[in-house]
């Protein structure tokens, strides 16, 4: 008897796909097909988009005329699945009146090939928002204040929801107190290219950070002041307060503490954690001086196991066989840039030291050797 069981099975999964082939040759069946073979979308998807949009025979061909705009801009299949997938009306937007206007202005702007598909993807909305009266004024503004079209780019595609924010409201009154405040203009497009949520603030939050950095003697034309307002208002009063706190345990003074962060402000962006598992390394393994590391506080923000070890190693090892002054500071070599430290250390000696490279990679010993 058991060996007609899996004969049965065939019998019933063959019933059951001809009932399905019978009840699915719809007109809906069809329509979804077509999101399935024209755009690529997976069933399951071009289902729910069918559902949301009702696709019917007068939406078809406009819907394959959206298709082939995109495709014809540098759009793959993978691009249109993962659009229709967040914005599915795209589907019916007006390829004359909203997508030929709106494609045209960005590419005049800098927006070519895949930067294009990358923009619209990431923030879909602009597909929704009037060209003249929400976009181009968007772009004039960010364009007058970062100095090139270049420079727009670039922001845009680290935040392009500065295209679909009411910038006037939002973001304009926070880069005019930041001007009025002394901040160069050059300072300001570096915030907004580095850290554009920054002037996303709520004015009183803007005025309270700006205030607390000029308190502890920072200078609005310094350098550092944009890292320190970044870090300043990214951390709400009680979050700074346990920082500080955080420090104090790990035997900080506050005068040393506010001191490394006017040097290098992301260090009350790391945790506590990660605070003393570095100054472990760095006394207790490389034997460096705490004030080496309150005077460079940068060091706390490289990694141990990417930067610091692997070029602990290689060091330690060079010193040993004598081919480096042991006079050489080991900070100095922790601040100098990969290329340069893979090029004067590591790559210099690899025929003179079998494994250097293995070992500065982390994936091997050196062999020793008789000196």
């Amino acid at each position: 008897m058991p060996n007609h069981v899996p004969l049965r099975s065939l019998l019933l999964l063959s019933l059951i796909q001809k009932r399905f082939l019978k009840t699915s040759a719809s007109p809906s069946s069809f329509k979804v097909q077509y999101l399935i073979d024209s755009c690529g979308l997976p069933s399951q998807l071009a289902l729910s988009t069918y559902q949301k949009l009702q696709l019917d025979k007068k939406n078809l061909p406009n819907a394959y005329s959206v298709l082939q705009y995109l495709k014809a801009h540098d759009f793959s299949n993978t691009h249109i699945s993962k659009l229709i997938d967040k914005y599915p009306r795209v589907l019916q937007a007006r390829v004359e009146s909203n997508l030929i206007p709106k494609f045209d202005f960005f590419t005049e702007n800098g927006f070519v090939g895949q930067l294009l598909p990358q923009l619209i993807l990431s923030n879909p909305s602009v597909l929704r928002r009037a060209l003249d009266s929400q976009i181009k004024p968007c772009f004039e503004l960010l364009n007058s204040l970062l100095g090139c079209k270049e420079n727009l780019v670039v922001a845009l595609k680290r935040a392009s929801w500065l295209l679909t924010v009411n910038f006037k409201v939002v973001i304009q009154p926070n880069v005019d107190l930041l001007i009025k405040e002394g901040l160069p203009r050059d300072r300001v497009a570096k915030l907004i290219l580095w850290q554009p949520r920054a002037v996303l603030q709520k004015m009183d939050r803007m005025v309270y950070a700006l205030h607390a950095l000029k308190s502890m003697g920072l200078d609005v034309e310094d350098n550092i002041f944009i890292h320190a307002l970044r870090v300043r208002i990214q951390l709400p009063e009680t979050t700074w307060k346990k920082k500080i706190e955080g420090m104090k345990s790990l035997q900080w003074s506050e005068e040393e503490i506010l001191g490394a962060f006017k040097r290098y402000p992301p260090i009350l962006t790391l945790s506590e954690k990660k605070i003393r598992s570095s100054m472990d390394f760095f006394i207790n393994t490389m034997e460096l001086e705490r004030q080496n590391i309150i005077a460079c506080p940068l060091f706390l923000g490289y990694s141990i196991d990417k930067r610091v070890r692997p070029r602990y190693n290689v060091i330690k090892v060079l010193k040993s066989k004598k081919l480096m002054s042991r006079d050489k500071k080991m900070t100095s070599l922790l601040t100098i840039n990969e290329k340069n430290f893979l090029t004067n250390y590591v790559s210099r000696y690899v025929d003179v030291v079998p494994g250097l490279l293995e070992l500065y990679m982390g994936n091997g010993k050196t062999k020793k050797k008789d000196s």
